[in-house]
C-alpha cells in the first residue's frame, strides 16, 4: 500500500509537468500588439498609382530609370559567406540607444535566397511562420531575417515574391520599393515596372518587396519616396509617420564592393528602436548605396545559425511579460553557396557554389551549349559534343560532303558500288553508269539493252546485241558475254539436236513400203494404164459408124392423117399401128 501511495503521486506529477510543458509551447504566441503598417487596415496594399507616375515624380537626374541594378560580388577564395556585427550605438540628436545587427554577404547570388513562410507553397497557403521555423524548415541558413510585408487580414504574401528562380507572386505592378537578384548576380533597387519584373532574358532569382527608398547611389530617398508611395493613411497615422516613428526596423542594402548588407535593429513603435530617417543615415555611414525598407516593427526578427538573436516587441499571449517572435512573411537567408541551379542544369557539378560545366557546356548554371547555331551550318546541329552532322555531311561545321566510297551518319559506312557507280552519300544507294545495273551495279544490261538503267533497246540487224555502254552494234562482247553466248547457244543446239532426234524416231514408228513392193505396184499400175489405153483406141475406130446408124433412128415420121383419122379407115380400129417398115419414104433426118 505504502508503495502504490508513493506511485500515483508521481504519476500525477509528471502528468502536471507534461502539461505545463505542452502549455509552455503552445503559448509561445505573438500577440502582434506592435504592428506597424504603411498604408491602413482594410486598405490596398500600395499605391494606386501606375509607374509611369513614378517615373515622371522623380528628379531628372535619374532619367527614366526608376532603379538602380550594380554587378554583385564574385566568389572570391579564403574569405566567408559572410560576416554579422552586433552593434550597440547611440542615435545621432537623441539620447536613444539601438542594438542591432549588420551582416555582410559576399557573392549574394549564390549565397542569398527569398524563402516562402514555413517553406516553399506558404504564400499560396497564406500562411505565416516566425523566422526560426521557417530556417528550420530550410536548412543552411547561417543568418536570417524577416522581409517582405503580409496582410494583417488574410496573412498572404504582399508585393512581388520570387524565390530561387521560381515566381511566387506578381504584385500587377504595384509601385512599392523592390530588391531583387538577377540571374547574372546584378543587385536591383527601386521601383520596376511590370515588364521588369517579367523580364525573361535576364529574369529575377530572387525578389522581394518592401516599402520606402531609403538610399539611391548614396543619398537618402525617403522624400521622393514620399511622393513615390504614398497613396494612404495607416494604422499608426499617415504615411509621413510611418516614416517618421521610431520602431524596430529591418533593411537591405549594398555597397560599392557590390556585397549585400543586411540591416536589423530592436525596437519597439513610439518608444525605442530608429525612424527611417536615421536608418538610412546609419546604413550611409556603413558605406551602403541603395538600400530599401523592409517590414519593421513586431516583424523586425534577426536568427542567426537558426537560433533568435534579436529582441522581438510582441508579447506573448500566455504571458504579457514575455516577448515573443511574430510569424511573418517572406525571409531573408544567408547560406553557403549554392550553384543555381543545385543540378547544374544537369550539364556540371557544383564546387564551391559555381558550377563545374562539363566538356560542350558553358554558363554560370552550364546550361548554354559552346557549340551554337550557326556553327553547324544547315547540314548539323550543335550538341555537347560539338556539331553533329547529317547524314551524308562531315566536317568541324557539317560543311564537306562524305569522300568518294563513304556514306550515312558520319560518313562511316562504306560504299559498295562497282563498275564505276557512284554511292549517294545519304542512303549509300549505287547510281550505276551506263551499261550496269543491280543494287551495287555489278550486273551488265541484258542482251539486247544498253544505256543509263538499261533503258534502251538495241537497234542492230538480225537482232543482233550492242555494246551495254553505247549501243553500238559493232561492238566486241565482255568474256563474260561471250562465255554466256557460247553456253546459251550449246543449249540451242542441245535442244535442236534433241528435237531432230525425237522426230526422226518418230518417223521411224510409222508403217512403210519397201522399194520391190513400191516397184511392183508402179509396175501393175502400168500395165493398167496401158490396157485402158488400148481399149480406149479401140473405141474410137469403131466410134463413126456406129455414130451414122444410130443417127438414123433418132426420128421417125408418122403422117398426122394417120394420127388423127387412121382409125376410122382402117375398119374401126383405134390407137396407133405399128409399121417396121423401114422404107427410105418414112424416114426424116434433118438433112431432108
Amino acid at each position: 500500500m505504502a508503495a502504490a501511495s508513493v506511485k500515483y503521486p508521481l504519476v500525477w506529477l509528471l502528468l502536471w509537468l507534461f502539461v505545463r510543458l505542452s502549455e509552455t509551447n503552445n503559448t509561445r504566441v505573438s500577440l502582434d500588439d506592435d504592428v506597424m503598417l504603411p498604408y491602413g487596415r482594410g486598405h490596398a496594399h500600395g499605391p494606386a498609382h501606375s509607374h509611369r507616375h513614378v517615373r515622371d515624380c522623380q528628379p531628372a537626374v535619374h532619367g527614366n530609370s526608376t532603379h538602380e541594378s550594380r554587378p554583385s560580388s564574385g566568389n572570391r577564395g579564403g574569405l566567408p559567406v559572410a560576416e554579422s556585427t552586433v552593434f550597440v550605438s547611440d542615435v545621432p540628436g537623441s539620447s536613444r540607444r539601438v542594438y542591432g545587427h549588420v551582416t555582410v554577404v559576399r557573392d549574394p547570388l549564390r549565397t542569398v535566397s527569398v524563402l516562402e513562410p514555413g517553406g516553399p507553397g506558404g504564400c499560396a497557403m497564406k500562411q505565416r511562420a516566425t523566422v526560426e521555423e521557417t530556417v528550420g524548415s530550410t536548412a543552411g541558413c547561417l543568418y536570417a531575417q524577416n522581409a517582405g510585408f503580409f496582410n494583417t487580414t488574410s496573412y498572404g504574401c504582399l508585393g512581388n515574391v520570387v524565390s530561387d528562380g521560381r515566381m511566387v507572386r506578381d504584385s500587377g505592378g504595384v509601385q512599392n520599393a523592390q530588391f531583387g537578384i538577377r540571374r547574372d548576380g546584378s543587385l536591383v533597387f527601386g521601383y520596376l515596372s511590370q515588364e521588369d519584373v517579367l523580364d525573361q532574358s535576364n529574369p529575377f532569382v530572387q525578389l522581394v518587396s518592401g516599402v520606402v527608398w531609403l538610399l539611391r547611389n548614396g543619398e537618402v530617398y525617403i522624400n521622393q519616396s514620399l511622393q513615390a508611395e504614398c497613396d494612404k493613411t495607416q494604422e499608426t497615422g499617415k504615411f509621413r509617420t510611418f516614416v517618421d516613428v521610431v520602431s524596430a526596423r529591418t533593411a537591405v542594402g549594398h555597397d560599392a564592393e557590390g556585397h549585400l548588407v543586411l540591416f536589423h535593429i530592436d525596437g519597439q513603435t513610439g518608444v525605442r528602436g530608429m525612424n527611417l530617417w536615421e536608418v538610412a543615415e546609419s546604413l550611409k555611414s556603413y558605406g551602403v548605396v541603395n538600400a530599401i525598407n523592409l517590414d519593421g516593427g513586431g516583424s523586425s526578427t534577426y536568427v542567426a545559425d537558426g537560433s533568435l538573436a534579436s529582441y522581438p516587441s510582441d508579447h506573448c499571449e500566455s504571458d504579457s511579460r514575455w516577448r515573443c517572435a511574430r510569424p511573418v512573411s517572406t525571409v531573408l537567408c544567408v547560406h553557403q553557396r549554392r550553384c543555381r541551379p543545385a543540378d547544374c542544369s544537369g550539364h556540371g557539378d557544383c564546387v564551391d557554389g559555381r558550377c563545374r560545366c562539363r566538356e560542350g557546356w558553358r554558363g554560370a548554371a552550364c546550361d548554354s551549349l559552346v557549340c551554337r547555331p550557326p556553327a553547324c551550318g544547315r547540314h548539323g546541329v550543335c550538341t555537347a559534343d560539338g556539331c553533329v552532322c547529317d547524314a551524308g555531311w562531315r566536317g568541324k561545321n557539317c560543311s564537306q560532303e562524305c569522300l568518294p566510297g563513304f556514306f550515312g551518319d558520319g560518313c562511316n559506312q562504306t560504299c559498295v558500288c562497282v563498275n564505276g557507280g557512284s554511292c549517294d552519300p545519304v542512303n549509300g544507294r549505287c547510281a550505276c553508269t551506263s551499261g550496269f545495273h543491280g543494287a551495287a551495279c555489278e550486273r551488265v544490261c541484258p542482251l539486247g539493252f544498253f544505256g543509263p538503267s538499261c533503258a534502251q533497246e538495241c537497234r542492230c540487224d538480225d537482232q543482233c546485241p550492242c555494246d551495254p555502254q553505247t549501243g553500238s552494234c559493232n561492238a566486241t562482247l565482255r568474256g563474260e558475254t561471250n562465255h554466256t553466248l557460247h553456253r546459251a547457244g550449246h543449249c540451242l543446239a542441245e535442244q535442236m539436236f534433241t528435237r531432230w532426234r525425237r522426230a526422226e524416231e518418230a518417223h521411224r514408228e510409222q508403217l512403210h513400203l519397201t522399194e520391190r513392193s513400191w516397184l511392183l505396184i508402179t509396175v501393175g499400175l502400168t500395165s493398167l494404164l496401158t490396157a485402158s489405153l488400148l481399149l480406149h483406141l479401140v473405141r474410137a475406130r469403131r466410134g463413126p459408124a456406129a455414130a451414122r446408124s444410130a443417127g438414123r433412128r433418132d426420128f421417125s415420121y408418122v403422117p398426122l392423117n394417120r394420127i388423127n383419122g387412121g382409125a376410122d379407115a382402117g375398119g374401126g380400129k383405134s390407137g396407133f399401128a405399128s409399121d417396121d417398115s423401114d422404107s427410105q419414104d418414112e424416114i426424116w433426118s434433118p438433112g431432108s
